[in-house]
């Protein structure tokens, strides 16, 4: 493991989906993430990630997560590893080349389940999806989870190639929604409700997502 324990960045916020309203035209309630998370995007800690490190810094955010979890019983927990300290426990794990430390390289959901089993001894489990219109199959799956649970997923594709968080779920089958917090944004930082105003935080219905793309979830399995 690698020895950096670095401070989260002071100007992170935290639980940006709160006091985001669920869709009006879905029955039932919503289910989201339990716990508190810092929003990790683009160039939050001073790299500029832009256009590469979603995955990245959306891994961050679930790291943020198990971090105020172990906050509730030890006393040293670790805080989230910088894209540098990702990408060196993967060459380390010999999952990448010893050039992919401070590259511009992108991850997927493989890479961050193997990192968050690496940095926190939390397994993940992987949930591939052939297409986007398969997803409402999932979606019985995603809500145990976040009831069970309750553990940012990761969302990762090929021609969906923008990595994003799923932070909760609404709806049923073909009416269903997933509640995205998107690592792309960049810039001076807001307010969540700015971040909710402008998309960065949102429900997006599961008729969104790409139908000639295949989709990877990657799901924390942390145990109290």
């Amino acid at each position: 493991m690698s020895s950096a324990d670095h401070k989260m960045p002071k100007s992170l916020l935290k639980n940006v989906h709160e006091g985001l309203a669920p869709p009006e035209d879905t029955p039932g309630e919503s289910v989201t993430v339990r716990g508190d998370y810092l929003y990790y995007h683009y160039v939050c800690d001073g790299v500029d990630d832009r256009g590469w490190g979603c995955a990245y810094r959306t891994l961050q955010s679930q790291c943020s997560w198990v971090h105020f979890k172990q906050k509730q019983t030890s006393t040293n927990p670790r805080h989230p590893p910088t894209i540098l300290d990702i990408q060196r426990a993967l060459v380390e794990m010999q999952d990448k080349p010893a050039s992919f430390a401070g590259s511009r390289d992108w991850i997927g959901s493989v890479e961050v389940g193997l990192c968050i089993d690496y940095f926190y001894d939390v397994p993940c489990k992987i949930v591939h999806i052939n297409s986007g219109r398969d997803i409402p199959d999932k979606i019985p799956e995603l809500t145990e989870h976040f009831q069970s649970i309750g553990s940012p997923v990761m969302m990762g594709g090929d021609t969906d190639n923008s990595s994003k968080g799923i932070f909760g779920v609404c709806g049923s089958g073909k009416n269903s929604y997933l509640l995205i917090v998107d690592p792309h944004y960049h810039g001076a930082v807001q307010d969540p409700l700015a971040l909710q105003q402008n998309g960065w935080v949102k429900w997006q219905h599961v008729e969104e997502f790409k139908s000639d793309s295949f989709y990877n979830f990657c799901l924390p399995l942390y145990k109290q």
